[in-house]
């Protein structure tokens, strides 16, 4: 089994460390993650400049792009090999919901998934990096999981898990993402020059949160488990513009 590691935190996260050890005992394992921070960065590629793939002291690797550059570049070159999995995290924050589409940790699984590999994504619910031990034993169980039942077609899971030292006994659910209400208002300040400077606001609340959500399940003490898919093709809609847009039967 060869498994290769990435996540959005950056190359020091501790949560990057818990899922290395984590899949200790697994199989062969690579890390290749970003040197800083990337969160929000979902499925970016740095197009306008090199990258360049640095070697930490504990043989892990970094690059100065983003999470999605990661594991790009593992599975087109830097690697000599094509992994039998991919796992990211564990991220510092809940990725659900609209999240998911800023995702930088979710986008780390999804460009291994693009590649035809299964993928894992690992966040906890709350900031911070509380239990997070606990989280990496659930992560831990549900690779093994995933391994013991083959790991043939590939997929895509989001995996949610609530700060809790008592998380490996919570119960799962297989659940689909929810929504939130639109974000706060920006921050706007000044910069030393007096220009203004502005921050993204806060996300907003959840909008959609009932029975069968990502929100709904860590909410009431679960772990959450979703599978992606990356078709956006909205399906049902598409009837409707064959006939507002090209005059045919719906």
């Amino acid at each position: 089994m060869r498994i290769l590691i990435a996540n959005d935190d950056g190359y020091l996260a501790p949560g990057l460390a818990a899922l290395v050890k984590a899949c200790e005992g697994l199989g062969q394992i690579d890390v290749i993650a970003p040197e800083q921070n990337a969160s929000g960065t979902s499925n970016s590629l740095t197009l306008s400049r090199p990258l360049s793939v640095f070697t930490a002291a504990n043989g892990h690797r970094y690059v100065n792009g983003t999470p999605s550059d990661c594991v790009h570049l593992a599975l087109t070159g830097v690697l000599d090999y094509r992994p039998d999995l991919v796992v990211s995290g564990i991220n510092n924050g809940a990725n659900m919901g609209d999240d998911t589409l800023y995702s930088g940790t979710v986008a780390a699984a999804t460009e291994g998934y693009l590649f035809g590999i299964p993928s894992i994504a690992f966040s906890q619910v709350e900031k911070g990096w509380g239990e997070l031990d606990a989280a990496a034993a659930v992560a831990r169980e549900l690779i093994q999981q995933v391994i013991a039942g083959g790991l043939g077609q590939p997929f895509l899971l989001s995996v949610n898990i609530p700060n809790r030292a008592d998380a490996l006994a919570l119960p799962r659910r297989i659940t689909r993402l929810g929504r939130r209400h639109a974000s706060e208002a920006l921050i706007e300040q000044r910069n030393p020059r007096g220009e203004p400077i502005y921050w993204i606001g806060p996300a907003g609340d959840a909008r959609e949160a009932g029975e069968g959500t990502d929100f709904h399940a860590t909410a009431n003490g679960m772990v959450s488990i979703t599978p992606l898919q990356v078709d956006l093709t909205d399906h049902a809609g598409a009837s409707y513009w064959r006939q507002r847009l090209l005059g045919q039967p719906a």
